[in-house]
């Protein structure tokens, strides 16, 4: 880990001494393919044409944990089942996302540190800043709340544009999701209108965080084949130079 171990003031109640693995991060919006790069399957668990990133490293001998949003077990189900209702304000439901992630940090995460492992995350704290504000949140409360997150070693945004997102959603039989499409947030139009709209405010949140926070960035709109790979070779070159 890097000299500064917290964005902010830290978990003062957890022993962040002798953080000797790695945390590396995959960014980027929904569909993107954050979950297949890392795990080599789809959604339906079948297999890809690619080697995911978290065997591809078991191979080459290094322990690894990889983790997702709102995984928690605590309150990753009491997540999904509010969100059923949609009656929560934002503030409240940026509160309940953190809460979740903080779980995670305190029992997967920093405990996967400890031991020498390397974490692939899938999304961190950034798809929260992304996701919140686009819905009116406070962006300087948000990073304020999550002061709490170790900084990873090596975030890599998966950078899509909206038309090619469009695409992959389409040809991938994904469809377009309440929540992914912000039809909480209240745009004009239909389903179609909404995530074109959401999205768009989304991916532009992250491309201002890109240098605010010195993401690696990979055109995720390149064949899969060929993004697994720039994935490697970024994460082959970091772990060849940091030990």
């Amino acid at each position: 880990m890097r000299d500064e171990i917290f964005y902010g003031e830290g978990l003062p109640y957890v022993d962040t001494t002798d953080l000797s693995g790695k945390l590396i991060v995959i960014e980027g919006t929904d569909g993107v393919g954050r979950s297949t790069q890392i795990e080599g399957t789809n959604e339906s668990g079948k297999s890809t044409p690619i080697e995911g990133l978290k065997r591809w490293l078991e191979i080459q001998g290094y322990g690894v944990v990889s983790t997702g949003w709102t995984r928690s077990p605590l309150l990753g189900p009491a997540i999904d089942a509010i969100k059923q209702g949609n009656t929560l304000n934002q503030i409240t439901y940026s509160i309940l996302y953190a809460a979740d992630f903080a779980d995670r940090l305190e029992n997967v995460i920093i405990p996967a540190l400890k031991g020498g492992f390397i974490v692939l995350a899938d999304r961190y704290m950034y798809t929260a800043f992304a996701r919140h504000v686009v819905r009116g949140v406070d962006p300087q409360w948000l990073r304020g709340i999550y002061g709490f997150a170790p900084l990873p070693d090596l975030v890599i945004y998966l950078k899509i544009g909206l038309e090619d997102l469009i695409q992959r959603t389409f040809t991938s039989g994904r469809s377009m999701k309440y929540w992914e499409s912000g039809m909480d947030v209240g745009f004009r139009g239909g389903l179609y209108e909404s995530f074109a709209e959401y999205q768009t405010r989304v991916l532009e949140e992250f491309d201002k965080m890109t240098e605010e926070f010195g993401f690696t960035v990979i055109d995720a709109s390149d064949k899969i084949e060929q993004v697994n790979q720039e994935l490697k070779d970024v994460i082959g070159k970091f772990l060849a130079t940091s030990d």
